[in-house]
């Protein structure tokens, strides 16, 4: 059911992704008078389909094959590959025979809708749930940094004051971009001293494989008391109570929750000595812990007090451009440490499996429409490399004839389509490999 519950969020994800960033090419094709002859959801791979029917001279339809979409603009060279259609003269309704700027547009036309639906998606969501975060003030007991964090320096209980010299005002901005983007400098208070901390610009690469909880965790340091207990579970079993204070395990002392976590995390499978106070007063339980690192218990913690900033409805457009826009050179700036060799491919670029599992096996309004709008800002991003086959392809083709004031052949289109296809297929097998090594094999 888990499967079934991703593969919906995603195909419903990509669907309206794939269907708005279309109709922003078919808009603006009819807003110039050039004639479509498809628009279709998935690809009709043979002349295939799902699902069609022709409404005034447009065919509409799903393809059986899931990766993407297109519509067919006459007089074009693009993945159908029709040669046929540019043997004869041109016609007064074709792509071909409207000026270079009008056919800029409409290559562009499907980057600026998905632009478009990025700003507005994090602009509504801005309306409906405002902006919250912890200040970083409110943590009072530092972070709790993972393998990551522990292997460039950081220590459980570090306060991190800023970044790159700029006060941290936001605990969440140290999982940032801005600090995971790598060759950012930490200001750690540590006790007394302060130091600063090097990450190093490939981090990215151990975050892929590690999670991001590996860095630093997303929830500050902080202390708690045994809350629920499990019905017949290794924690009633030895005497603990609701309320009950863990002071240490095995002797080793356990203030915090991340310490109790580590020292349980330990003794997998084992008999432990577990140190209590209850009512002010000392007491020593000993628990057997589960082979998968458990007592049975839901700690109560009270976490850092968290801020709400709401907008307006106007207030809120600016917020959610600035967070679609942020995306966007995010995503800009992960691709070029992919480029300059600084991040592994296989560690930054997804398929649809991988994006599947960011939607998870149940779902969530916020969730799902915060991962389109970040996949629809990726998608125009992706769209924009000057790939042939990708609309950046066709648009630096037709940047090149507007500058040599004559156009490219049609000969040439056609063996630049050809390789620009032989490169996204290339593509989408080794994405589609690493996320089965990844996600399927490794599990």
């Amino acid at each position: 059911m888990d499967i079934v519950v991703m593969a919906g969020q995603l195909i419903l994800g990509l669907s309206i992704l794939v269907i708005l960033h279309e109709f922003g090419h078919f808009i603006a094709a009819r807003a110039f008078g050039i004639k479509v002859e498809k628009f279709y959801l998935f690809f009709d791979a043979w002349n295939v389909s799902l699902f069609k029917f022709n409404y005034k001279g447009v065919e509409y339809g799903i393809g059986w094959l899931p990766l993407g979409g297109y519509v067919k603009i006459a007089g074009m060279i693009d993945e159908s590959m029709d040669t046929d259609q540019m043997a004869g003269p041109p016609q007064p309704w074709e792509f071909r025979s409207k000026p270079a700027w009008q056919r800029l547009i409409v290559m562009l036309g499907g980057i600026v809708v998905n632009i478009i639906l990025g700003i507005f998606i994090f602009w509504i969501l801005t309306i409906k749930y405002g902006e919250s975060y912890i200040p970083n003030e409110n943590v009072k007991y530092g972070i709790v940094p993972g393998v990551i964090g522990q292997k460039i320096g950081l220590n459980p209980g570090d306060k991190i004051t800023a970044v790159n010299n700029q006060k941290v005002e936001r605990f969440e901005d140290l999982i940032s971009s801005k600090v995971l983007m790598g060759n950012s400098t930490l200001t750690v208070l540590r006790g007394n001293q302060t130091l600063n901390v090097t990450v190093p610009s490939n981090i990215l690469n151990d975050v892929s494989d590690l999670g991001i909880e590996e860095f630093i965790n997303r929830t500050p340091r902080i202390k708690f008391a045994v809350g629920e207990i499990a019905k017949n579970s290794n924690a009633q079993k030895a005497g603990l109570k609701t309320g009950d204070s863990i002071v240490a395990i095995n002797g080793k002392p356990t203030a915090f929750f991340d310490e109790f976590h580590a020292q349980v995390l330990n003794n997998k499978n084992k008999t432990i000595q577990v140190g209590i106070k209850r009512d002010n007063q000392p007491q020593q339980l000993t628990a057997q812990v589960t082979p998968q690192g458990q007592l049975g218990f839901k700690p109560d913690v009270v976490l850092p007090q968290e801020k709400t900033l709401n907008f307006g409805f106007f207030g809120s457009l600016p917020v959610g451009a600035s967070r679609a826009w942020g995306t966007f050179t995010d995503n800009a700036k992960g691709l070029g440490k992919v480029v300059t060799g600084q991040v592994k491919a296989n560690k930054a670029l997804s398929s649809p499996i991988g994006i599947a599992v960011l939607f998870g096996s149940h779902f969530d309004w916020l969730r799902f429409w915060s991962l389109v709008g970040l996949l629809s800002m990726a998608l125009a991003l992706m769209n924009l490399l000057p790939i042939p086959a990708l609309d950046g392809g066709h648009a630096l083709f037709l940047i090149i004839e507007m500058i040599k004031g004559k156009p490219l052949s049609d000969k040439f289109l056609e063996r630049a389509q050809i390789v620009g296809f032989v490169i996204l297929v290339t593509l989408m097998v080794f994405v589609f490999g690493n996320d089965i090594v990844k996600h399927v094999i490794k599990k």
